[in-house]
């Protein structure tokens, strides 16, 4: 082959490697700057919230300081099934500072409620309810994770207390009268 060929696959191979560049890490690039809030360290860590690897990341990168650090330190114990821990976490708090982070925590749990999880929405809301007991969100999957589970006693509890804080007519409010009815648990029982 001709010179003029090789330099040719030369200069195309470079240009070709040039065009990937920006998507190879460089191997001294530092890490990205974490962000301050509690949001930025939970989407760090989102992925170690599991039971196997929730301790390592809490080791590795503690949460920032603060309630809503403690809420998102929270959330992550309790996505991996620590409940306990994340009730310590939430206790730890100072009381002022406590149904903030509850409100917060609920926010991460409310999606794992609505996707069908009882198992796990359950004991979620029920730390929720803790430290804020009028919390409708928290009062209507507690109820319709028991009602699921088969804890008709609290799933009436929650459900009844659901009506009396919840004043809007719609489909959550009729879904909580029938399953009470269904369990022979109205409104006033």
């Amino acid at each position: 082959m001709s010179r003029a060929l090789y330099l040719a696959a030369f200069v195309y191979l470079g240009a070709c490697l040039y065009a990937l560049a920006p998507f190879r890490p460089a191997a001294h690039a530092a890490a990205a700057p974490a962000g301050t809030g509690g949001s930025a360290w939970f989407a760090q860590v989102r992925a170690m919230c599991n039971p196997v690897e929730v301790d390592v990341g809490m080791r590795n990168r503690p949460p920032p300081a603060g309630y809503e650090g403690s809420a998102y330190q929270a959330a992550c114990y309790a996505l991996a099934g620590r409940i306990y821990q994340a009730r310590e976490v939430i206790r730890a708090l100072p009381p002022g500072e406590r149904a903030g982070a509850a409100d917060l925590f609920l926010s991460i749990a409310d999606p794992v409620a609505d996707a069908g999880d009882d198992r796990a929405a359950g004991p979620m809301m029920r730390l929720v309810l803790e430290f804020r007991p009028d919390s409708y969100i928290a009062l209507y999957h507690a109820g319709m994770s028991e009602y699921a589970l088969g804890d008709r006693r609290s799933a009436g509890l929650h459900l009844r207390h659901f009506l009396r804080v919840y004043a809007a007519e719609d489909g959550w409010r009729a879904r909580a009268r029938e399953v009470l009815a269904e369990m022979g648990a109205g409104e006033g029982s």
